[in-house]
């Protein structure tokens, strides 16, 4: 369900073969890793680059898949996990998104619509 995406073209920060559809976040250098614990993402990445300064496509905003590190349910709004896969909002984190589908669990794909506004949940 990818839908009308918006992408850029950055230098990946590391090995990203096995990030395809997670959060990334462009650090202080320029490049993309993969985005923290309820951090604000930049975006998602779309390919899957080998080294670090190989071209990441990220995507910043539409609807894209990003794999899911829990169940989520269809409605929640979304965040980033420790690794940079997609989980259901808590208190305090950065909002990402909005699930566009159920995820089952841990490696689920789903469609998310991306929303990196930066706002937290409230307490």
């Amino acid at each position: 369900m990818e839908q009308s995406l918006v992408c850029i073209t950055v230098e990946a920060g590391q090995d990203l073969s096995a990030k395809q559809y997670f959060f990334m976040s462009v650090a202080s250098d320029g490049q993309i890793d993969p985005t923290g614990d309820g951090a604000l993402a930049d975006g998602v990445l779309q390919n899957t680059p080998d080294a670090a300064g190989k071209a990441a496509t990220l995507a910043i905003s539409g609807v894209s898949r990003v794999k899911a590190g829990a169940g989520v349910t269809k409605g929640d709004l979304v965040a980033s996990d420790a690794s940079g896969k997609v989980v259901t909002a808590a208190t305090n984190d950065q909002i990402l998104g909005k699930a566009l589908a159920t995820a089952s669990g841990d490696g689920s794909i789903i469609p998310v619509l991306l929303k990196l506004s930066g706002e937290a949940t409230k307490a």
